[in-house]
């Protein structure tokens, strides 16, 4: 059997525990589920995503909006590209 270390934070470690503990397993059930979950979907078994400030996502929608059409339609790809590479 091998034997994986991860170093996290004391507060993360406690709110970890106290967390697993509430569902009736302890830190290590808890990882061996995750890893056997990763397995089993071949990849991290939940979404990973960047989160962006509603706020600046939206501003940033809008100056890419103002500056270039990157929403089509477009009549072919070559199209699409010369408009993404437009300044």
């Amino acid at each position: 059997m091998a034997t994986i270390q991860v170093r996290v934070d004391d507060d993360t470690k406690k709110a970890a525990d106290a967390l697993f503990s509430s569902l009736g397993m302890d830190t290590s059930t808890a990882v061996r589920m995750f890893l056997m979950a990763s397995l089993d979907s071949y990849g991290l078994p939940f979404p990973v995503k960047i989160r962006m400030p509603t706020s600046d996502l939206r501003e940033a929608i809008e100056d890419t909006r103002l500056r270039k059409n990157l929403f089509g339609p477009f009549k072919s790809a070559e199209e699409a590209v010369a408009a993404m590479l437009e300044e």
